[in-house]
């Protein structure tokens, strides 16, 4: 295969591998979203996985209640005062998930070749090895003879001590009889239920996750919402309904959740309903052939790309859950997603119960760091004009246009003028090889009854694409002005870029911003 092909600069120096990593402010382009939980809410803890380059903190709403979850992110609002490091928030609601509950909480022991019962009654029944209680009435009508089903805690890490495998035998009324095809123990409360490539008929958006929504998504302005199970396009257009009616969550972007073949069937509409894409790599792994998943992750990776949504690639670093350093497949998996051209990097189970969540963080930064500098930029830009095509709109234009001056000219950073975001994620979506300071300019509103800015959803919504770091300048500027207005707001751009370390003297700048009715692409070469 010809160099031309890859997405990977040539050559690289052997040398180079030897060379220690240097460190940067920007630990890395590509973004990490870390789930908060029992091994990291505390301030200490979060503090820490911020300063490693955490920039979207995921809440999960499948174990532990509100109030929980509310105590965590008020540790997690501390560290961003402390820290000074912006950092969004991700809901990931439940979905139509089924589950095991174990009430009692005592280690479940599974012996492969014997046979348990999966029955409908959880509330009642204690789970045991014979008999598992599970929250579906309708699993004996959804499945036969032969179909596979999963369960563990949390699927899938490919551990057979934690997970098993059944296989189902027959159907009485209610009841599913199945094989247990590896010897395993369950531990914990709740277990997650896979039946692979079988529909589920519950409401992708449940009451329990609305209501949720309602109390904690409104109470705190969430930036994501993770939408579990998304199987089509309908799904996204009902919770952006549901999210419209709920004062400022109108604003809050949906990131559509793939984890079955329901959803990949209808990715394309999925796709352009949802404001980004999350590849659940663990339930889909179960779902599709093993040899079949990068297939996905490759092919709806560059659909995100060329669509200018993120994507988001979970399930990388399992093994760091227990270690403290990652597989080498592992790291290369990480290091495949950022050449793929993935947005960010989503921590489960590493963060939220692992051991070492801040060094987790900080191992897959300095992976993506890695594998950016090798990134095919050149060959990446030319596909994505021609996808594109002629004539470009007047937006893209510029933003395509600023990328290759800044390119060209070997500028250390672009700064982007905006106050929706749009022309920043227009500008990331041709990946340049640095930085872009999204300097969001707030728009004054009114309601009738008060006056409020936007702009703070804006700004932390960047927090999850590649290469875009925001910053939320004085709402006495505005953004588009004839006046030198816009050149005070630049300095402090260009004072918070030499702070950061990214820009230096006679470094050259690209600045993207509106002049009166005109975009204007210019570039500055700064003194001493």
């Amino acid at each position: 295969m010809h160099a031309t092909h890859l997405l990977l600069e040539e050559p690289i120096r052997m040398a180079s591998i030897l060379e220690p990593s240097k460190p940067s402010f920007f630990p890395a382009m590509t973004k990490i979203v870390g789930t908060l939980g029992p091994k990291s809410r505390t301030v200490e803890v979060i503090s820490s996985c911020l300063k490693a380059g955490m920039s979207v903190a995921r809440f999960d709403f499948s174990w532990g209640d509100v109030d929980y979850h509310q105590e965590t992110l008020e540790n997690l609002k501390t560290a961003v005062k402390i820290t000074k490091k912006l950092c969004a928030v991700m809901l990931d609601t439940v979905g139509p998930e089924l589950q095991v509950v174990n009430k009692s909480e005592h280690a479940i022991s599974l012996e492969a070749d014997g046979f348990v019962t999966l029955t409908p009654d959880d509330q009642s029944k204690e789970a045991s090895s014979k008999l598992l209680p599970i929250n579906f009435t309708g699993l004996s009508k959804a499945v036969k003879p032969g179909d596979t089903i999963f369960i563990g805690q949390y699927l899938f890490t490919g551990s057979e001590t934690t997970s098993v495998w059944l296989e189902v035998e027959e159907l009485k009324g209610d009841d599913v009889v199945c094989v247990i095809k590896n010897s395993a123990t369950l531990a914990g409360s709740l277990f997650t239920l896979h039946i692979s490539q079988i529909h589920i008929d519950l409401p992708t958006l449940s009451d329990a996750d609305k209501e949720v929504i309602s109390k904690w998504g409104v109470r705190n302005n969430i930036d994501f919402l993770s939408l579990s199970y998304t199987r089509h396009a309908e799904d996204v257009r009902h919770a952006r309904e549901f999210l419209s009616k709920l004062g400022d969550l109108n604003q809050t972007q949906i990131f559509a959740k793939i984890e079955n073949i329901e959803g990949l069937t209808h990715f394309d509409e999925i796709l352009q309903e949802a404001d980004g894409i999350i590849l659940s790599r663990g339930n889909l792994g179960i779902d599709l052939p093993p040899e079949k998943v990068f297939l996905f992750q490759k092919a709806a990776v560059y659909k995100c790309n060329m669509a200018g949504k993120p994507a988001v690639v979970t399930r990388v670093v399992d093994s760091m859950t227990d270690n403290l350093r990652p597989t080498r497949a592992e790291a290369t998996d990480v290091a495949n997603a950022v050449l793929d051209g993935s947005d960010a990097i989503l921590l489960g189970a590493e963060t939220l119960r692992g051991l070492y969540p801040v060094e987790t963080i900080s191992t897959v930064g300095k992976i993506c760091s890695e594998a950016e500098k090798v990134f095919n930029q050149d060959l990446y830009f030319k596909k994505t004009v021609k996808y594109v095509g002629e004539p470009m709109t007047h937006l893209e234009s510029i933003a395509s246009s600023a990328v290759r001056a800044a390119i060209k000219v070997k500028a250390s950073v672009i700064i982007v003028f905006t106050s929706s975001g749009r022309a920043a994620r227009l500008i990331a979506k041709y990946r340049p090889t640095m930085p872009v300071l999204s300097v969001v300019i707030p728009r004054l509103k009114t309601n009738q009854l008060r006056w409020s800015f936007t702009g703070a959803f804006e700004a932390r919504q960047s927090l999850i694409v590649r290469g875009l770091f925001p910053m939320l300048a004085d709402p006495r500027h505005p953004a588009e002005s004839t006046s030198g207005t816009n050149e005070s707001v630049l300095k402090v751009a260009l004072d918070h870029g030499k702070v950061s370390g990214v820009i230096k003297s006679h470094d050259r700048v690209v600045v993207c911003q509106k002049v009166g009715d005109a975009s204007v692409v210019k570039i500055i070469e700064l003194e001493d």
